[in-house]
């Protein structure tokens, strides 16, 4: 697949001189594996279905890390090194060969067009009172004290989240002054997504700084959420002069090196949230200038801390106490679906239904990859767990959390994922609103915030196991993808309700 050029980030060229994303994934993937699993590295360069093949290459990703700390870290910063040297940047729409540049200088060739100059900041405070205690809105209702505490109890015995995560949000709930982040500026890349955890900060009375496409309705948004809150507001500026909603906001893929500079003067101690969102190859665009600003930002502010959120259909490895609970689920399973699993998994080549974990493992490895997210998507997603290995190993305070499938509406909008969706509750896994997800997820940040990114553990895949979110894909009886078609087929009326 080719993406058209666009000033700013660009995917590399081909011999034939076409900017292919399948290329690209093929050799990063390849080039992250290569000191760690050779033949897995070859395999991918080999691969000649990237766009349909590349699941088992993510997987492998995993896996090859289990070998030892050093195996992933290795996987993670060949990874990324690969990435930043091979993607470039344009210097002008409708450039020739000669018009790219490498990734790595673009943060130091300064250019004097008006995309590139340093925005003004722009503060909105609101009128409202901070909140004082922790509540999660959840199926009508407004959970806080016991009801929370009671709630957190149930997901955890259903297997919706790790214990780590309930326990999480139990200290966040005990110490409601953490709520307001005092002392940090926290910066939300991608304002406006419905996982973001801006509304919840702005309520609790946190700056926050928001960047986001140059888009009024995105900004009517944002900016509304700023003055019926409690917290402060910094926003990116283009002309001061102008009306603020049509004035805020850039585009990273194109101007990453001054807003770089823009959030590393901003007050307080940096905490970077990337929380962006395209669709297609622009995803994996915009990741990549993430990721390049956040350099720059670590270098000018080594007190940086970062904040991610991980999609639930991922790889990981997880503890040896999920992978009991799936066996229990699948051991206790009703009579109807113990008759019904087999013919089903005959008829399919044994794709369907398949046990989720041998019996036993310790860690496992669940595999919730969804072909129909595609290869950009998957990439996009493992910089940022690449980039929170890496900063971890080198000492950095990380808010890494695993994130609960959640009915945004980039899911919706695929029908299949909105009938697996629908349909997923059949098979143990919850499904989240929005509004409970960003407040969820918002409260395990500030536990992060203030406990220095949480445990420190032996190997990366224990610090993406902890506090992990997961809405039960990690505990359920069966593979993941082995019962999404039969979700989808069970959810299908649902979904278009």
């Amino acid at each position: 697949m080719s993406t058209h050029e666009d000033q700013g980030v660009a995917f590399p060229r081909t011999a034939d001189g076409q900017r292919s994303t399948s290329a690209l994934g093929r050799a990063v993937v390849a080039d992250a594996l290569r000191l760690v699993d050779a033949a897995g590295a070859l395999a991918a360069e080999q691969e000649t279905t990237w766009r349909t093949g590349y699941l088992p290459h993510f997987r492998r990703l995993v896996v090859a890390g289990l070998a030892s700390p050093e195996a992933a870290h290795r996987i993670a910063r060949s990874g990324l090194a690969s990435l930043h040297e091979r993607m470039r940047v344009v210097d002008r729409p409708g450039g020739d060969e000669q018009a790219d540049s490498p990734l790595s200088d673009w943060f130091d060739d300064p250019r004097p067009d008006g995309a590139q100059q340093v925005p003004v900041t722009a503060q909105v405070g609101g009128d409202a009172e901070p909140e004082t205690e922790l509540s999660l809105p959840y199926r009508g209702r407004r959970l806080r004290g016991d009801d929370l505490l009671r709630r957190l109890d149930q997901w955890a015995d259903a297997g919706i989240l790790e214990p780590s995560a309930a326990e999480a949000v139990r200290t966040v709930a005990a110490n409601p002054r953490w709520l307001r982040v005092e002392g940090s500026t926290v910066a939300v890349l991608g304002a406006g997504a419905e996982m973001g955890p801006l509304q919840a900060l702005l309520r609790w009375g946190a700056t926050v700084a928001a960047v986001d496409l140059p888009s009024p309705p995105v900004w009517e948004r944002v900016l509304g959420h700023a003055q019926r809150g409690a917290g402060t507001l910094l926003a990116p500026v283009r002309d001061p002069d102008a009306e603020l909603t049509r004035a805020a906001g850039v585009d990273l893929v194109g101007a990453a090196p001054p807003v770089a500079e823009w959030l590393s003067a901003l007050p307080g101690r940096p905490v970077l949230g990337n929380y962006v969102y395209a669709d297609g190859a622009k995803n994996l665009l915009v990741s990549t200038a993430v990721d390049a600003l956040t350099l720059r930002v670590q270098r000018a502010r080594p007190e940086t801390a970062l904040a991610f959120l991980a999609t639930p259909t991922d790889v990981f490895v997880v503890p040896g106490d999920a992978v009991a609970h799936a066996s229990t689920a699948y051991a206790e399973r009703s009579r109807a679906g113990r008759l019904l699993g087999r013919p089903l998994r005959t008829v399919s080549g044994g794709r369907l239904l398949q046990r989720h974990y041998l019996a036993g493992a310790d860690p496992g490895v669940t595999d919730a990859l969804v072909p129909q997210q595609g290869p950009n998507y998957a990439l996009a997603k493992r910089v940022q767990r690449w980039r929170a290995v890496v900063a971890r190993a080198d000492g950095g305070t990380v808010s890494m959390n695993v994130a609960p499938p959640t009915r945004t509406r980039s899911v919706v909008k695929n029908r299949a994922l909105a009938a697996a969706y629908a349909g997923a509750h059949r098979f143990g896994v919850e499904v989240f609103e929005p509004a409970t997800s960003n407040v969820l997820m918002a409260a395990l940040l500030v536990h992060d915030l203030h406990t220095d990114g949480g445990p420190r553990h032996d190997h990366p895949w224990q610090d993406e196991a902890y506090a992990a979110v997961h809405g039960g894909l990690w505990r359920t009886a069966y593979a993941p993808r082995s019962a999404l078609g039969l979700a989808a087929l069970l959810g299908v009326g649902a979904a278009r309700g």
